[in-house]
């Protein structure tokens, strides 16, 4: 199953600095070049979860960054005094489901990173959530806008079936690696197993070569 997918209430105001880049949306016509190998196409967004959903309020939300320079951390207000960014991306479920054009708003993980005057050296990081779920991926797939924490789907703040109210945004990766109700991202000098991948799943997970579980 896929660990990483509800609506938070609250303000949907998030200013006037949503900037696209990065990705960008590609044409709405379905091209099955566009589908990673053995995925299908998904008109909805289907929730998987292994763990319950928690229930995380904003006032007590928060995500931070702990690199070997040191670290920093944000409350939601001040994340959403970052610049926001919105994506449209594809997004390729391990489960074998691909759902095409969803569009996002966050901050990258690189504003973080420059807010901060932080820098991530470590070749890997851990993402850490509110429910203990972890997954790792290596420091490359979350910088030069590869990542996001995004708190925005299709308009609307983020549910918290589907993570919320923020979730880790990888969309180049399968989506257990976009890990749900992330709360923090901690550098690694060697690259370590998280919650899936300790049961075998594979330990990158890139769609397009089929990295689903160990040995692919």
């Amino acid at each position: 199953m896929d660990p990483a997918e509800d609506r938070s209430n609250g303000d949907t105001d998030f200013g006037p600095r949503v900037t696209t880049r990065g990705f960008v949306g590609r044409a709405r016509d379905v091209d099955q070049a566009r589908l990673p190998p053995g995925q299908y196409l998904e008109r909805g967004f289907p929730v998987l979860s292994y763990e319950a959903t928690p229930s995380v309020d904003r006032a007590d939300w928060q995500f931070s960054i702990e690199t070997a320079a040191g670290s920093a951390s944000w409350d939601w207000n001040q994340m959403l005094e970052l610049p926001q960014t919105s994506l449209t991306v594809d997004i390729h479920c391990v489960t074998k489901w691909t759902k095409l054009d969803t569009t996002w708003v966050g901050v990258s993980i690189d504003d973080f990173l420059s807010a901060a005057g932080l820098e991530l050296f470590s070749p890997y990081v851990m993402a850490n959530c509110y429910t203990g779920y972890t997954t790792n991926l290596p420091s490359e797939d979350v910088l030069d806008d590869r990542a996001m924490v995004a708190h925005t789907f299709d308009g609307e703040p983020l549910d918290p079936e589907h993570g919320g109210p923020a979730r880790l945004l990888v969309p180049h990766l399968y989506f257990w690696k976009s890990a749900k109700w992330v709360r923090g991202l901690q550098a690694m000098d060697e690259d370590s197993p998280g919650f899936w991948e300790g049961y075998g799943y594979h330990i990158r997970g890139d769609p397009w070569l089929e990295q689903r579980y160990a040995g692919d």
